[in-house]
Parts: structure tokens; sequence; C-alpha cells
């Protein structure tokens, strides 16, 4: 269904509304905002990693409240089970006194769920989230079922106290649309934090959006327009993380695999994303380099030798926007 540019406008100056409503209440943490907006809006979903207490969970419970969405908090612990997630059946009586099974829905059946600490819980119990995210179903006892809409997991992981915590599989982080960095604090922003949550003073959030109006949202994000050039450039960049030739940088010595298809298919979603928050039709080439470290991060698997080193992701895929330029095809 086409859309007007009038139309356009109107649901992009909605969108600038919604980041102000949430700065009410979130201090700072402004990439935090903005990539989980653009991964709602791509219909994706998105990895957190920062230390405790930096707000995570605030930040979700807050976009929900401004999108009016539906919200959950699953604390994933090593005794959870699959079932504590999707839910299961249970026996009850009927109203004639009959037994029968019934289905008691999961925390997975929220719009907006939040999965916190997801490596504190075993693979069996990460993988229950896989079939949700990826096809927006979720099978149990043979039944499948549909899942709200929109449908938006926030998985959060801590970088610190690694014991006894269980690593997401590559296979597992490229579901995820993009990785999100959660810094500490500027002084300022302490304050300010401070003072909103010790004062008297009581922040109300008012609801800019609701959730037919956040799908009709992502069906604009997929009529951005992007350019042939564009696609090339971003093809180009997913290629040289994994060929090497005497036309690579040093750093792809320290790359042992390189990003799939849906780093691809990330950028290019989180771009459009980007482009219609700021109120274009159009992708730019700065929608792309902004986009692609979140895109990729968690997508490169550095090789003995870079962890040896203390190579860090980010350092590389700086490199890489430098080596790659646009429409020069690796």
């Amino acid at each position: 269904m086409p859309y007007t540019q009038e139309q356009f406008k109107e649901m992009s100056e909605k969108l600038g509304m919604v980041r102000n409503e949430i700065g009410k209440f979130i201090v700072g943490q402004h990439e935090a905002v903005e990539f989980s907006l653009y991964s709602i809006l791509a219909d994706g979903h998105a990895l957190l990693e920062g230390l405790p207490g930096l707000g995570k969970t605030m930040l979700i419970r807050t976009i929900s409240e401004v999108l009016d969405l539906s919200f959950s908090r699953i604390q994933f612990t090593p005794d959870l089970m699959p079932a504590d997630i999707t839910g299961t059946s249970i026996i009850e009586r009927n109203e004639e006194g009959k037994q029968q099974f019934a289905f008691k829905k999961g925390p997975i059946f929220s719009q907006m769920v939040l999965a916190d600490e997801i490596n504190r819980a075993t693979p069996k119990t990460q993988s229950a989230l896989l079939e949700a995210m990826g096809e927006k179903t979720v099978t149990v006892l043979g039944e499948t079922r549909e899942m709200a809409r929109p449908f938006f997991v926030l998985a959060t992981q801590n970088p610190i106290e690694m014991e006894g915590t269980y690593p997401l599989p590559e296979a597992q982080m490229d579901r995820f649309l993009c990785k999100i960095f959660l810094p500490f604090p500027q002084k300022s922003e302490l304050k300010e934090i401070m003072m909103r949550t010790t004062g008297s003073k009581e922040i109300k959030l008012e609801k800019v959006m609701n959730a037919e109006e956040i799908v009709i949202a992502q069906h604009m994000v997929k009529e951005i327009i992007i350019a042939e050039e564009m696609i090339d450039y971003a093809v180009d960049l997913i290629s040289a993380t994994h060929f090497k030739d005497e036309t690579s940088g040093e750093w792809t010595n320290f790359v042992q695999y390189g990003s799939g298809p849906r780093g691809l298919q990330s950028i290019i979603k989180l771009a459009k994303a980007r482009a219609f928050v700021a109120g274009r039709l159009h992708v730019s080439i700065a929608d792309i380099k902004i986009v692609a470290l979140p895109a990729l991060r968690h997508r490169i698997l550095i090789n003995y030798e870079g962890e040896a080193e203390g190579v860090e992701v980010d350092h590389l895929l700086l490199k890489l926007l430098e080596d790659v330029k646009q429409g020069a095809s690796v």
C-alpha cells in the first residue's frame, strides 16, 4: 500500500514526539534509545550490553509505555526452563466440572519482551526465543501460536561477572538486528539521574503512539527508497569482512569469520529506519555508515591472534569503513 509524502511526514513527526517523551524519563543513552526505535521500526530485535544499573529495564519499559504496548520482563537464570518463557498446557476444570487441557501463555506473548541477562540461562532455554524472534510464532506440544504484533525482544547481557554464564552461540547472535552498547553516564547525567529518581516529583509519560500505528510505521519503513549504489556499498562492506587479498587491510588478519547475509539485511533495514525517523524518504551514505557498527559488531568473530592482542571489534569495523570506499567494489 503506497503512502503519501504527507503521511510520511506526519509519522516522522510522531516518532520525534516519541523520542522527546522517552527523554523526559531516560537520561542520556541516546544511541540506545535511537537504535531501539530503529529496531522496532525495522521489525527486528536488539541485544543490549551494559553494566548493571544503567537503566536497561527502565529503557524498554519506558518505550513500551510511550508506544502503548504490552510489556513483560524475563529474568534469565541457570534454572529457567523453556516452558517458563513460552508457557505450557495445564489441566483445569471447565464449567461442567470436567477436566481439560488449557494453554497458559508465557511472558513471550507480550508485544515488548525484555530478556534480562540472557547469557545466564542454558542454551536450551535461550533457544526458546529463537522461533518467536525469527518466525513470530511459538510451538508448544505440537501446536503453533501466533505472536502479538508488533513483537520486539530486547535481550541484555552483562559484560562483567562472566563466570557461570552461557555465551550466546554465533548463530543465535545473528538473529539480533543490532547490538547496542550502553556507556556509563557522564557526571552531569549522573546528577540528573539522581534528581529524577530520588526526588518527590513524579514523571508522567504520555502515550504518543499505539500498536496499530507502529505496524503502519513498519510498512512505511519498507517503502523508504535506497539507491542501487547504496546497496552496492553495503554489499562491499559485508564482502570485505570475508575476502582477504593484497587490497585488504591489515585488520582482516584478526578476523576468523565475517558477517553473513543477515548482516547485510540488518544494515539496509536499520538505514531505512534511520532515514525515516530523520524525515527523509531515501537512504544516505551516512545512514549506512552510522548503522554499520551496531549491525555488524556481534557478527564478526575475532581469531586467536586478535584476542591475544586485545583487538576490539569496533576498532576493526572503523578500519573497515575507512578501507571500503563507496563505488569501489571489493
